[in-house]
């Protein structure tokens, strides 16, 4: 049994990490057993206290990412930011984490971002910069960078809920950033609940309570959740992905080979599609 248990977590975490980079709405970032997702806040809050990497050194490995020609665009932008003042350092700001943004460059995207919702605290402003700070989270495999994108996304959804105590928006990103890491799992799934019942067809909300069923093992749950996403809200690629993970883990093939092919019908990934085809080719073997 526990055997069986830890393959299904294995194929879940192989699949998770193949859906990352295709698909666009919140992924888990792996399974984490019980005594370790207790343990997981502390040390997260711990690196994120040991690791505070610097715009201009976010930027500078960023640039070892991009074309050099796309570098240099983004030198003379950063010139410009540095010899501004006011409103108008502001404004270049902007247009920096625009121009990081357009080359899928989300760290030091989010870091000037919130730049802008210092110099200008808004709840948009703080919004963009969390969700942003949230998919630099997502996106990075660097560890030490993780915590502290994940911390920064946690500050500006807390500002923004300050400046709006109304906003489902803030109130849902807070709340993934808890069940990440920044709290306790619970206080953070009681957070997307009271969002999701102010608003049963909040996309963000459901697709991570939905995650957090798979993530916990409640794939039953899992199953109604992202059922009732792909049914009422909106038939997604990762909705039916992990649908087809849900029912895998349960031992339920065909249908997970029916939601994994719906998954590669809307994505239209290449890679994803090559992965999906094998996944398809060994559930049925498995019939």
């Amino acid at each position: 049994m526990a055997n069986n248990i830890r393959t299904k977590q294995a194929l879940i975490i192989v699949a998770i990490v193949l859906l990352t980079g295709f698909l666009f709405t919140r992924p888990i970032k792996g399974l984490v057993k019980p005594k370790e997702e207790a343990a997981k806040p502390a040390a997260m809050a711990d690196q994120t206290a040991t690791a505070q990497p610097s715009l201009e050194e976010i930027s500078s490995t960023a640039k070892n990412l991009i074309s050099s020609a796309s570098s240099k665009e983004i030198t003379v932008l950063e010139n410009t930011y540095k010899g501004a003042s006011g409103a108008e350092k502001l404004a270049e700001a902007q247009k920096l984490a625009q121009k990081w943004e357009d080359l899928e460059q989300p760290a030091p995207s989010a870091l000037y971002l919130e730049v802008v919702a210092n110099g200008e605290s808004s709840l948009a402003n703080w919004l963009n910069a969390g969700n942003r700070f949230l998919k630099a989270f997502d996106n990075t495999q660097d560890s030490l960078l993780q915590p502290n994108m994940l911390q920064k996304a946690n500050n500006a959804f807390t500002k923004a809920l300050a400046l709006d105590s109304t906003s489902l928006d803030a109130k849902t990103g807070l709340g993934i950033t808890i069940v990440n890491g920044l709290g306790a799992p619970m206080q953070g799934i009681v957070m997307l609940r009271e969002v999701v019942e102010k608003d049963p067809k909040n996309l963000k909300a459901n697709m991570n309570l939905g995650m957090f069923a798979i993530k916990s093992g409640q794939f039953d749950k899992a199953i109604v959740r992202f059922n009732n996403i792909i049914s009422q809200i909106k038939a997604t690629p990762d909705a039916y992905f992990y649908l087809a993970t849900a029912y895998e883990s349960l031992g339920q093939n065909k249908e997970a080979i029916d939601a994994y092919l719906n998954s590669k019908k809307l994505a239209a990934n290449p890679t994803l599609s090559s992965f999906i085809d094998k996944k398809v080719a060994e559930l049925k073997n498995k019939r």
